[in-house]
């Protein structure tokens, strides 16, 4: 449940105790339903086969300690106290971390970069370049080019195992709850009961997809902290009445006991005590919904103690009951007078912690697919008011039939909970890794620093890892094959999707020829705006070159729109449009590259036609009243509509005046281009940052044009404001012609002498996703009748 950009992020800073109450609050609903709901099934799947409850008590006390070291060193020490705190501007999760290890090492394997994208405001340094330490892990990540690829493997292996938890999650979820049953019903009736209750409730969960969490979301809390306060009483009671002195179990010296006793089957039944974490990774991956202090304050008070109250009256009540009739079960604990209200609350707690991980795998993949990392799908912002509530349909129901699958196959908790505990312990390995490199390069702390934590961590993630691999034939292979098979489209896709951005890099057509088309050679121009579509950020694509030799003709307004990501969560909406001239003015043509965090919602047709329109209009009276303003630091100006090269010169059109810190140039072989920050309106006082690359580095200078409405009447006659009345007139007059939008429609094969395995994946593997997600004209929802396709045969 997204909340408005920012809400949280300003909230927070105002120290409200009540504020801080509040969202602490509301992020029960979002963030611990899934764990929460573990007692439901975690010593069910501890019990179930490797190891037995015997009189000595000493397996459930094991296990009660295991269960308390880990939740307290795992989610509490190591989420609440260390991982939280490396938020992206306050966003959470596996990108998170990978957008900042990009951000501050040259690892980043996204296509089109440039250096005015570090002067976006959200692109923030933990330090500024020229006070950063290069350290030896930074130079040799950055050295070796084939650890950039297994650093995106490694995230793509951990964003797979958090769509496979979308699909295990609400099977096991709503199965344990379902389970209680069993105590009410007969064997042969509950056999044919829970299955088809189960599926009827995942069914009805998937199908209200579509409507959004915010109508139902108000109630999503109050249920979690019924839930907690439900487990917590159970918890105290059973404690209370059938052993007081279980809080002895709590010493480290009962795992130890525990598995001298048990050893092999202790160690494999470690593949169960694992779930009591799992819903972990949705405190870090929910951050951005929430604030720092918000989720630590519910973890701590009161997620962290309900849980354990609840796992201590378990065993309490089963350290006194031997041979009950369904032997281990969260039921038998509960009081036969209140087991029906708690079943009903635990069936609601479920669904609640269901939807928590159905909404984190629609925005993890639509993370995904903003970074080229996914098949087109269709979003859908089910909140015009609640920022980030989206709904995916072919996502939604393909995890429906994975999870109605796995209930109906798998028929119990225990292979579930394999499956499940392997794709959990995956995640927060990739957690600890990525985790390390942060400690290294952004937080610049000693290499030994992350190394404890890795090792600390990362070798208790190991033992339990280790165990549920153990459970492969039972269950844990789900998981991995599904891994497999994810990571396979995901490889495949942005593998194909780099060498067609180089294929349009190493084939782009020069200015020169772009401004020689005229009359002369038969080439037309015909009234209308036309947008033609390219990952480029400079140059003139290929496919318009197609186009034109096709159709001699083409647009009054001509602009080149680029549509690219940026490793940061968000791109402030004043910093989005990115504007710059091709050619001369009288030529009009135009190049705009949109920024789009990855978290951002991409704007619809109509406003993103309407605004570019608005920015483009901004973009020309600034661009005229510079070169009328003469800066004495940048004497080329007044001469620059003529120049060629003039298409290197950006301009952040705004609807804001940006406030930031300014950005620092660094020098790349990408695009050494010249950006201005912070236009607003020519009628008010405008603040420009510009920043060229000169020589080795970048320098960085202000210059400050005040305009006033008397000059500009005064100079209304000039040759110049003509000028500029005739481009704007010219850009209106276009837009009321209508507006095409020129998409390239491609084709993609293997060049010629390529490895069998790289023709398989192109010529098949990308060629059959292509064909069946959507188009990129279905992503944009370009009207059919302004739509323009040029067909391009890719040989990469």
């Amino acid at each position: 449940m997204d909340l408005e950009y920012g809400k949280f992020s300003d909230a927070s800073k105002k120290g409200s105790w009540k504020t801080a109450l509040l969202f602490a609050y509301q992020s029960l609903g979002v963030v611990y339903g899934d764990l929460s709901t573990s007692p439901l099934y975690v010593y069910k799947s501890t019990f179930a086969e490797d190891i037995q409850h015997s009189e000595s008590n000493e397996e459930i006390f094991g296990v009660l300690s295991f269960v308390f070291w880990t939740l307290t060193l795992v989610p509490l020490f190591k989420y609440v106290f260390v991982v939280l705190r490396a938020d992206d501007n306050g966003e959470g999760g596996t990108f998170a971390l990978y957008s900042l290890i990009c951000r501050h090492t040259n690892v980043s394997l996204l296509p089109n970069r440039q250096v005015a994208d570090e002067a976006v405001s959200t692109y923030k340094l933990e330090h500024p370049p020229e006070k950063r330490s290069s350290s030896r892990v930074k130079v040799y990540l950055e050295k070796h080019k084939v650890l950039h690829t297994a650093l995106l493997i490694l995230v793509l292996l951990g964003t797979c195992m958090v769509i496979g938890d979308g699909v295990l999650t609400p099977a096991i979820s709503v199965f344990s709850a379902v389970s209680g049953l069993e105590l009410s019903m007969s064997k042969e009736h509950h056999q044919y009961a829970v299955i088809p209750i189960t599926c009827f409730i995942l069914v009805c969960l998937f199908a209200l997809q579509h409507y959004g969490t915010h109508r139902v979301g108000f109630l999503f809390a109050p249920v979690v902290l019924t839930w907690l306060l439900c487990i917590s009483a159970l918890g105290l009671y059973n404690m209370i009445h059938w052993n007081p002195h279980v809080y002895k179990a709590l010493s480290p010296y009962y795992m130890f006991k525990f598995l001298k006793k048990t050893k092999k089957g202790g160690w494999m039944s470690l593949g169960g005590i694992l779930l009591c974490i799992t819903g972990s990774e949705a405190m870090f991956a929910d951050l951005g919904h929430f604030s720092y202090a918000a989720i630590q304050t519910a973890f701590t008070f009161l997620v962290y103690p309900a849980l354990i109250l609840a796992y201590m009256g378990q065993a309490a009540y089963l350290s006194q009951h031997h041979h009950t009739s369904y032997h281990i079960s969260f039921y038998v604990s509960v009081p036969e007078s209140v087991r029906w209200p708690v079943l009903v609350i635990a069936i609601l707690a479920s669904v609640v912690g269901s939807q928590a991980i159905i909404s984190g795998t629609f925005s993890i993949i639509n993370q995904s697919q903003s970074l080229g990392c996914f098949p087109r799908v269709k979003v859908i912002h089910t909140s015009d008011k609640i920022h980030g509530q989206i709904y995916i349909p072919e996502i939604n129901w393909v995890l429906m039939i994975l999870c109605i699958t796995v209930t109906i196959g798998f028929r119990d908790t225990k292979h579930m909970g394999n499956a499940s505990g392997l794709a959990v312990m995956t995640v927060m390995l990739v957690t600890t890794c990525l985790m390390s490199l942060v400690i290294i390069l952004c937080w610049n702390k000693p290499p030994a620093v992350a190394l404890s934590f890795l090792l600390f961590f990362g070798s208790i993630e190991l033992l339990y890892f280790s165990a549920s691999l153990t459970k492969f034939t039972e269950g844990a292979w789900l998981p991995i094959l599904l891994a497999l098979f994810l990571m396979t489209i995901m490889f495949v896709w942005h593998y194909a999707t780099i060498k067609k951005y180089e294929f349009d890099l190493h084939n782009k057509v020069s200015l020169e020829w772009l401004l020689a088309l005229g009359p002369s050679l038969g080439v037309a121009r015909v009234p209308g705006i036309g947008l033609v579509f390219t990952d480029l950020t400079s140059g003139i694509p290929a496919n318009f070159s197609r186009f034109v030799t096709n159709l001699p003709a083409y647009h009054r307004i001509l602009v080149f729109v680029c549509v690219k990501s940026v490793p940061v969560p968000f791109v402030p909406p004043a910093e989005r449009y990115l504007v710059g001239r091709v050619g001369p003015a009288a030529h009009r043509s135009y190049r705009c590259i949109v920024r789009y965090g990855y978290r951002d919602v991409h704007q619809d047709i109509d406003s993103f036609e309407t605004e570019l329109v608005a920015r483009l209009a901004d973009f020309i009276r600034y661009d005229w009243h510079r070169s009328q303003h003469t800066s004495p630091y940048a004497e080329d100006d007044a001469s620059h509509s003529n120049e060629s090269s003039s298409e290197r010169r950006l301009a952040v059109i705004g609807t804001v005046t940006f406030s930031g810190t300014p950005g620092y140039g660094i020098e790349e072989s990408v695009e050494p281009a010249s950006v201005s920050i912070g236009f607003s309106t020519v009628e008010s006082l405008t603040d420009v940052i510009e920043m060229q690359a000169v020589g080795a580095g970048a320098v960085e200078r202000r210059v400050r044009f005040a305009i006033d409405d008397d000059d500009s009447e005064s100079d209304g006659q000039t040759k110049m404001y003509v000028q500029l009345e005739e481009e704007l007139k010219d850009l209106m007059t276009a837009q009321e012609a209508g507006t095409a939008f020129i998409l390239g429609h491609t084709h993609v094969e293997a060049k010629q002498g390529s490895s069998i395995l790289k023709r398989l994946a192109i010529n098949f593997g990308y060629n059959f996703l292509r064909r069946n997600c959507r188009g990129p004209d279905v992503a944009l929802k370009v009207p059919p009748i302004s739509l323009l396709e040029v067909g391009m045969v890719y040989v990469v």
